[in-house]
């Protein structure tokens, strides 16, 4: 793993830490080009109250506007993580180049581990690394649906999904 590669995650595991103080399933996701941070998301689902205010789609949107154009060339995308379909779609539409996401998605990654969209004849594929910060990606968001399901079986919880 590349020391940058890193680095880049940590802000995006801020950024996810935010989104859990806000209610929020911990996702955050930075924008890095020529080693700047373009952008940032995190999920604001609930607080939207919009399935598709993912951290993904918002860092996408700020990094479209902010270079001027949809083609995200040479950007690479850092979430906690992996991709949903949703997501994995948009990466492809913005043609981002290189993917890097921390925790496996076991119920709905859509960059290899339910479904990889580079295996399909796509006209655009990322190069993908998975795992960066993967024990302190995963880790936030079990504490997260643990936490949330306590709340839940104390009567305290706001009946949310548990998906993300």
């Amino acid at each position: 793993m590349a020391e940058a590669d890193a680095v880049f995650m940590r802000r995006a595991l801020a950024l996810a830490r935010e989104a859990a103080a806000a209610g929020e399933v911990p996702v955050g996701c930075v924008i890095v080009r020529g080693g700047e941070i373009l952008a940032e998301g995190r999920n604001r689902r609930e607080t939207d109250k919009n399935a598709l205010a993912h951290a993904e789609l918002e860092a996408i949107g700020a990094a479209c506007r902010r270079l001027g154009g949809w083609r995200l060339s040479g950007c690479t995308l850092y979430v906690t993580l992996e991709p949903c379909s949703m997501c994995a779609g948009a990466i492809v539409n913005a043609r981002v180049p290189r993917v890097v996401y921390g925790a496996k998605d076991a119920r709905a990654g859509a960059m290899g581990s339910v479904l990889n969209v580079n295996s399909y004849p796509l006209n655009h594929k990322a190069e993908v690394t998975g795992g960066v910060e993967e024990a302190e990606c995963a880790a936030l968001l079990r504490s997260f649906f643990l936490a949330r399901r306590a709340a839940q079986e104390h009567g305290k919880g706001a009946g949310h999904e548990t998906d993300g």
